[in-house]
């Protein structure tokens, strides 16, 4: 299950319609207590994918290690990643599941003309995506 912040939500979404028609992404920092992921921020990433930014994210390494010792910096760890579908549904797609690791929440956001229209979250268990419920706080 994915715990996150109603302020976190909000800002994701501002960030993959501001970013549209590119995919958006970003990471989510929090803590994790057995199966329950709990969100109390996002970190902004830029898309590092240089050619496919329309349909591919890309998180550079140096974004990541700069998104944990923000999180260090509250006490907090990388709990999952979000990124967003633009013009295609909140599913993750083979690419999707290639990339992923065991143990993260995955937010993806459907925009459409240039709106949020949904956004679910996935976890990856035997390597295979499964839907997570999501239940927002604050």
């Amino acid at each position: 299950m994915l715990r996150i912040k109603a302020s976190a939500v909000e800002k994701i979404k501002a960030q993959a319609e501001k970013d549209y028609p590119y995919e958006t992404c970003g990471l989510l920092l929090g803590k994790t207590q057995g199966d329950i992921r709990t969100v109390f921020g996002a970190y902004e990433t830029p898309n590092a994918n240089p050619e496919r930014k329309h349909d591919r994210y890309e998180i550079d390494p140096k974004d990541y290690l700069k998104a944990e010792e923000k999180a260090r910096q509250f006490g907090l760890e990388i709990v999952g990643v979000y990124h967003s579908h633009p013009d295609h549904p909140d599913r993750p797609s083979s690419f999707d599941e290639e990339r992923a690791f065991e143990g993260l929440s995955y937010i993806i956001l459907s925009v459409s003309k240039g709106k949020v229209v949904s956004y679910r979250s996935w976890h990856l268990v035997d390597g295979k995506f499964r839907e997570e419920e999501v239940l927002l706080f604050g």
